[in-house]
């Protein structure tokens, strides 16, 4: 077959908020633009939302279409135009909405063949309906974050020759240049012998945040003459205000600080003592790479693919799920080891550099257009 000097390939994200998942859209697409000029990037995204608010600040291309609910026609026919008007090659598919989506549009138009990026570590639901839309003969791959999402995933679809693992990356160049447009400490008041530990991520049921609340309580029970403030970074929703009452009752309102988002809100990173994550299921967090490469210490659950990229007692420390006794227990174990904290996190920023950058994942994700695009299985 024909080789095309220019593939152009339309990504498409139906989420109207901001999260791990468009972050590496976006660094997916400046990495192609940098290096890869025979690669012609176009994002479709939701209006108005966090992730349209922050294209606009960025030099990508990018569309937007409505989308009032689950299957607004608008966004499919607005997929439909794009693809027959700007001759996309190939569609990559970000998130299980706009799967279904786009395999609406293609009841309109005669859409191109598209891959897709399974980003989280949850089965996919044994419900015909869904099991269409991840069967549809265009579906040529399934892009998995890490082995744990491709080994979920296997377990429910037939052909598993079209799931590929490839993990998330780190920009370098980026990271080397980070500014934070605040500083933690001096926002919330804290004198600098004060340990900070923060988990950053949207309030939604998998970073099961109540874990993160009662870490926050048991390690300050056990802490003896150490100080701690912990901070939670993320959207609020509607799994907010239990959490905010969580605090109340157990009187940890002056311990525990709900920031809400924060815009790139990773790069307060540097600031902090810890990272903790309490989720209890996920793809990989992209927080863990950019801790690692700030030489952040990691103390998370070992879920999802986290125990792929955290060694336990090499580069970080891992717990069980809800287990917050022992996350605790990990906090209060490297603080007052802390000769164990260079060690980790050297490893940890070794490990980032040689495996998870934007560089790896643009030319294992490019291949993969080629092997679809080409015929290649």
């Amino acid at each position: 077959m024909f080789l095309k000097a220019t593939l152009k390939i339309l990504h498409v994200s139906a989420v109207k908020n901001w999260g791990g998942g468009e972050n590496q859209i976006e660094l997916l697409c400046e990495e192609f633009k940098n290096n890869h000029p025979e690669v012609e990037n176009l994002i479709l995204c939701v209006g108005k939302g966090l992730f349209h608010k922050k294209l606009k600040n960025t030099s990508l291309n990018f569309k937007t279409a409505s989308l009032s609910f689950n299957f607004d026609l608008r966004y499919s026919l607005k997929i439909g135009r794009i693809c027959k008007k700007e001759q996309i090659d190939l569609i990559h598919i970000h998130d299980p909405k706009a799967l279904s989506l786009v395999v609406l549009a293609d009841k309109f138009y005669n859409l191109p063949a598209m891959v897709f990026s399974k980003k989280t570590s949850f089965p996919i639901k044994n419900r015909k309906q869904t099991l269409f839309k991840y069967h549809y003969p265009k579906l040529k791959r399934i892009f998995c974050v890490s082995e744990r999402t491709k080994t979920i995933t296997a377990e429910t679809l037939k052909n598993q020759s079209r799931l590929k693992t490839i993990y998330h990356g780190l920009n370098l160049e980026k990271q080397k240049n980070i500014a934070a447009k605040i500083d933690l400490r001096e926002k919330l008041g804290l004198a600098k012998d004060v340990i900070l530990v923060a988990n950053i991520g949207n309030h939604i049921p998998a970073k099961n945040l109540a874990t993160f609340i009662k870490t926050a309580e048991k390690t300050l029970q056990q802490r003896e003459k150490l100080k701690f403030h912990f901070v939670q970074i993320g959207q609020f929703s509607s799994e907010t205000p239990g959490l905010l009452k969580q605090l109340k009752t157990n009187n940890l309102d002056t311990d525990i600080s709900f920031l809400g988002f924060i815009e790139n809100a990773s790069t307060v990173i540097p600031q902090l003592d810890y990272l903790l994550l309490t989720s209890n299921s996920e793809g990989v967090p992209n927080v863990i790479y950019e801790a690692f490469y700030h030489k952040v210490p990691v103390i998370a659950t070992n879920v999802g693919g986290i125990p792929e990229i955290v060694t336990h007692m090499e580069n970080g420390l891992l717990a069980d799920a809800f287990d917050a006794e022992k996350l605790a227990e990990h906090i209060l174990f490297l603080e007052k080891n802390q000769e164990l904290i260079p060690r980790f996190t050297e490893n940890a920023h070794k490990k980032v550099v040689e495996n998870f950058t934007t560089k790896k994942m643009a030319k294992q994700t490019l291949q993969e257009y080629k092997n679809v695009l080409y015929g290649r299985y």
